[in-house]
């Protein structure tokens, strides 16, 4: 069992703020694990409502939860979207005493409606797979190659972890989608997320999605929407401003996790990773996943020029803005474009991200950095 500090942190804090905190990410992240590690600590009620028996328990919910203390873990909780309500007037009253973890794969339904009726009382946690710094350097190119969703991490051996990306992509297709209200045939949709994983890394075009699917552009973006929402896409935004140029507005978008990823090119291996077109891309999607993951931040962007000036990465981070490139090379050096988006975007530093060990300066203002170091956000700020 890996340890996952970073996450149980933040659920202790939304619960020192909070009656309420709502730990959210897409199936078979590590959620109910990492609840369970949790009880650790303390004793709690746990409830699985994929579970008959709990959730023939909770078919009354006011007349079992009223009468519980301390910490209460309800998992799979968009199942029973009235809960939240019931949940509201139970530590609204003087004197509860209880604590509430809810557990969800990400659903902007569940989202929207745990947002409405637990407003203020309510913290967020988002999880997502298995990162650099909980797994460890060592672990690195097995990250890379087979993703961060533990028994896709864990698995014994190659063959056995593209078997288990296979079977939970037909499973989130065939039965998580229709559990979430969402009609749409499985086999076009996986259509539409392989051609994603086609595009990983580049910028979306709605119309030239909607030709390929021969469907209309708010159709694709619908689908975009639906993969994003639970957590299998991100859509990066772009930033702009005032800066008298033409820049692009559109998002990229990008496969979360490369094990999904490899598995909708049919990449089975380390070998095959690097004799295939895509390796640079997937190495870019995986960087920026383990910044973004370091940081902790949602104020992250892509910045682009029609003229060709582009950057991979803009974080805002304690006031400052930090651009990030990454670089499938041993040795990469500084260009145009990173010049150009230095001064235009007025970052206060540039890191190259690669593969490599050494950290070396490319300029005053631009470094190369492995991502395999201590967390990127200390070596960033020249801490830890």
């Amino acid at each position: 069992m890996i340890p996952r500090p970073q996450a149980s942190d933040r659920i202790a804090q939304a619960l020192r703020i909070h009656p309420v905190a709502a730990l959210l990410g897409p199936r078979q992240c590590g959620k109910t694990t990492l609840a369970r590690m949790l009880g650790e600590r303390e004793p709690f009620t746990y409830f699985d409502l994929e579970n008959p028996v709990d959730k023939r328990r909770l078919s009354a919910p006011m007349q079992v939860l009223e009468g519980l203390s301390g910490l209460i873990v309800i998992d799979e909780v968009q199942r029973q979207p009235e809960l939240p309500e019931l949940i509201r007037v139970l530590v609204d009253r003087p004197g509860n005493r209880a604590r509430f973890l809810l557990l969800g794969s990400a659903s902007p339904q569940l989202v929207k409606g745990v947002s409405e009726s637990l407003a203020g009382r309510i913290g967020f946690i988002d999880l997502s797979a298995f990162n650099l710094k909980e797994v460890g350097r060592d672990q690195k190119d097995r990250l890379w190659v087979r993703g961060g969703f533990p028994r896709s991490f864990l698995a014994e051996d190659d063959e056995t972890s593209v078997a288990w990306r296979e079977g939970f992509i037909r499973t989130f297709l065939e039965r998580d989608i229709p559990q979430l209200g969402i009609s749409i045939p499985s086999e076009t949709l996986r259509r539409f997320w392989t051609m994603v994983a086609h595009y990983h890394g580049q910028v979306w075009n709605a119309a030239e999605f909607a030709r390929s699917l021969g469907a209309s552009e708010k159709t694709a973006r619908r689908y975009l929407d639906i993969l994003a929402g639970a957590y299998m896409v991100r859509v990066l935004p772009p930033w702009f401003e005032n800066l008298g140029k033409r820049q692009v507005k559109a998002p990229k978008v990008y496969i979360r996790d490369t094990g999904i990823l490899h598995s909708l090119l049919q990449i089975q291996s380390l070998m095959d990773l690097r004799g295939h077109p895509k390796l640079g891309a997937s190495w870019e999607g995986f960087a920026l996943e383990q910044v973004i993951a370091s940081f902790e931040t949602r104020d992250a962007y892509f910045w682009a020029t029609h003229a060709g000036a582009e950057l991979d990465l803009l974080v805002m981070f304690q006031g400052k803005r930090f651009g990030f490139e990454f670089k499938y090379s041993d040795a990469p050096d500084k260009s145009r474009s990173m010049r150009i988006a230095l001064e235009d975007l007025r970052l206060d530093h540039l890191w190259v991200i690669y593969p490599g060990e050494e950290e070396y300066a490319l300029d005053k203002k631009i470094t190369a950095l492995p991502v395999w170091g201590r967390p990127l956000h200390l070596q960033i700020l020249g801490l830890g």
